[in-house]
C-alpha cells in the first residue's frame, strides 16, 4: 500500500471512530439534559458498550500499525500531528484492562444520576459508595499511566498537559494570598453593593430572550449549536458543525443564566471556530481544558461583567427585565452583579472568590489521590476547608460537597483547569489590548473584532497545538499569575473605592 493509500485508510479508521464517539457524546447530552429516570441505567450500558467499541480500535494492532506506518513520514501536518495523537492515547488507553474501563464507563453514568438524586436530598451517604469506586478507578488508572512525581499529575495530565502539581502548589498560594488581600480590604471599604435590587421576578423568557441576543452578538452559530435546560450547566460538542449549550434558570436571579450561557457560549465559540479541515481528526477539539476555560471565563467575566458591557447593553437589558429594573440606576446595577461576597456555589460566585473554590477542590482532590484521605471524610473536610477559604461553611451536602457534577463523573484533575483558565484568560487580554480596543467593540455591539482575535490566535488550532505552547505564542512568556491579580485588582478597587 503507498504511502497515500495509507493516510486515506487511517483517516477512514479515524471516521469509524468518530461515529462511535458522536453516538456517545449524544447520549450523555440526552442523560444530562432529557432522559427519564427510568432510563439510566438502560441508557449507561449502551454508553459503556459503545465506549467499550471505541477503546478497542484505540489499542487495536490495526491503529498501531497505521502509528508504526505513517509517524514521521507523512508530509501532511495534520495527519502528522493525528499519529502522535493516536499513539498516546494508544500507549494511554492499551495499559488499562478493556473490562475495566467497561465498569469504569458505566459507573460514571451511573454515577452522575446517583448524584443528582443525592444532590436532591442533600445525602451524601448515598453517593459515597460510587465516588469511593471512581476514586479508586482513578487511583488505579494512574498507576497504570505513570508519573514521575506525583500521582495526581497523571490525571492533571489528561485535562492540562504540561502542568503539574510542582506548578500549581507554586502558583496558588501566590494567587490565594493576594486575593485574600483584596478580600479583606473590600470587607473593610464602606461601599455596600445592594444585591437584593437583583432578586425580582425575571420570567424565563425574558432571561432566555435577552440571552439569545447576547449570543448574537458573541457570534453563537446557531445552524451549528442549541440552547438546552439542566441541573449543571454544560457545552457539548457532537461534532464542530453541532455544538450544544445549556443552562438552568432561576426566575429569582437572573445572573444563573444570563452568565451562565455566556461562559458557556464561550466554550462553545471555541469549538464552533476551529479549523475545518481538522474535523474528522483527534485534533478538532479544544487543546486543553484550561484554554477552554480561559475563553468562557474571557467572556463571562472580562466582557459580560464589564462596566462598559453594562453601559452600552443596560438598556438591552430592560428591555427584556422586569419593569422593576426601571428604577434601578446602572451604577448601583453594575456594583451589584459584581459584588464580592463568599459564596456556597462555585457556580455563582463572584469573580474574585472563585479561585478560591476551585484550590478547596483541587486541595480535597489531590489528597484522595494521594491516600492522604477518605471519601468519606469530604463532608467534614469540605466545610472546614470552606471556613478556611472563604470564611463561610456550608449547612447541607447540597451546597456543600455534592454541589459540582465533576467527581460522579470521574473527573479527577479537571478542577485546576478553572483557576488556570483564568489565569490564561487575564493573559490573552492583556495581549489583545495591543491590537484590539476592547471596550470600543463592546460599546458598538459587535464582537466580532474578538471572536476573531480568539479564532486567529487560539481557536483554530484545535489540538495543533499544546495548551502551553499557545500561552507561549500568544503571550511571549508562560503561566504567569500577576495579570489576573492586577486585573481583580484594578477592577475591584474601582468598585469598593480602597
Amino acid at each position: 500500500m503507498s504511502l497515500e493509500q495509507t493516510e486515506k485508510a487511517f483517516l477512514d479508521y479515524l471516521k469509524e471512530q468518530n461515529a462511535y464517539r458522536e453516538a456517545i457524546t449524544l447520549i450523555q447530552w440526552d442523560l444530562r439534559t432529557k432522559v427519564p429516570k427510568k432510563g439510566v441505567e438502560q441508557r449507561s450500558e449502551v454508553v459503556g458498550y459503545l465506549s467499550q467499541k471505541l477503546h478497542q480500535m484505540q489499542v487495536s494492532d490495526k491503529i498501531k500499525e497505521f502509528i508504526d506506518e505513517l509517524k514521521g513520514k507523512s508530509t501532511n501536518e495534520i495527519i502528522e500531528k493525528s499519529i502522535l495523537e493516536c499513539e498516546e492515547t494508544y500507549e494511554k488507553n492499551r495499559k488499562i484492562p478493556e473490562t475495566e474501563f467497561k465498569e469504569y464507563v458505566m459507573l460514571q453514568s451511573k454515577g452522575e444520576a446517583v448524584w443528582q438524586e443525592a444532590r436532591d436530598k442533600a445525602d451524601f451517604a448515598m453517593f459515597q459508595p460510587y465516588l469511593e469506586k471512581l476514586v479508586e478507578y482513578n487511583k488505579k488508572f494512574a498507576s497504570y499511566w505513570g508519573y514521575k512525581e506525583n500521582i495526581y499529575d497523571a490525571l492533571l495530565h489528561n485535562y492540562e498537559p504540561g502542568v503539574t502539581v510542582k506548578t500549581l502548589d507554586e502558583v496558588f498560594p501566590k494567587v490565594r494570598s493576594s486575593l485574600s488581600e483584596l478580600l479583606q480590604k473590600i470587607e473593610t471599604s464602606s461601599i455596600r453593593p445592594n444585591t437584593e435590587l437583583l432578586h425580582t421576578h425575571f420570567p424565563k423568557k425574558g432571561q432566555k430572550d435577552l440571552s439569545i441576543e447576547i449570543l448574537n452578538r458573541m457570534g453563537y452559530d446557531w445552524d451549528a449549536g442549541r440552547l438546552d435546560d439542566t441541573i449543571h450547566p454544560f457545552e457539548i460538542t457532537v461534532n464542530l458543525n453541532d455544538v450544544r449549550i445549556t443552562t438552568r434558570y432561576d426566575e429569582q436571579d437572573f445572573r444563573m443564566a444570563v452568565f451562565g450561557i455566556i461562559h458557556e457560549a464561550g466554550h462553545a465559540l471555541y469549538e464552533q471556530n476551529i479549523d475545518k479541515k481538522l474535523e474528522g481528526t483527534p485534533l478538532a477539539s479544544g487543546t486543553s481544558m484550561g484554554i477552554h476555560e480561559s475563553q468562557s471565563l474571557f467572556w463571562e467575566n472580562f466582557l459580560g461583567r464589564n462596566k462598559i458591557f453594562w453601559e452600552s447593553h443596560y438598556d438591552l437589558f430592560k428591555k427584556y427585565a422586569p419593569s422593576h429594573f426601571e428604577n434601578v440606576s446602572l451604577t448601583d446595577f453594575y456594583q451589584a452583579v459584581n459584588e464580592v461576597k463568599p459564596s456556597f456555589i462555585r457556580i455563582e460566585a463572584d469573580e474574585l472568590t472563585y479561585p478560591l473554590h476551585i484550590m478547596v477542590r483541587y486541595e480535597l482532590e489531590k489528597a484522595l489521590i494521594n491516600g492522604e484521605i477518605e471519601v468519606r471524610d469530604l463532608p467534614q473536610l469540605w466545610n472546614e476547608k470552606m471556613e478556611e477559604y472563604l470564611g463561610i461553611k456550608p449547612q447541607s451536602d447540597r451546597e456543600g460537597v455534592l454541589q459540582d457534577i465533576h467527581w460522579a463523573g470521574g473527573d479527577f484533575g479537571y478542577f485546576p483547569s478553572y483557576a488556570l483558565g483564568y489565569m490564561y484568560a487575564a493573559q490573552f487580554e492583556h495581549k489583545m489590548l495591543e491590537t484590539v480596543n476592547i471596550d470600543q467593540v463592546i460599546r458598538s455591539g459587535d464582537f466580532s473584532p474578538i471572536r476573531q482575535w480568539m479564532t486567529n490566535n487560539i481557536h483554530q488550532y484545535g489540538k495543533m497545538k499544546k495548551p502551553l505552547d499557545i500561552l507561549n505564542d500568544v503571550t511571549g512568556e508562560g503561566l504567569n499569575p500577576d495579570y489576573l491579580i492586577r486585573y481583580l485588582t484594578t477592577k475591584y478597587q474601582d468598585i469598593y473605592q480602597f
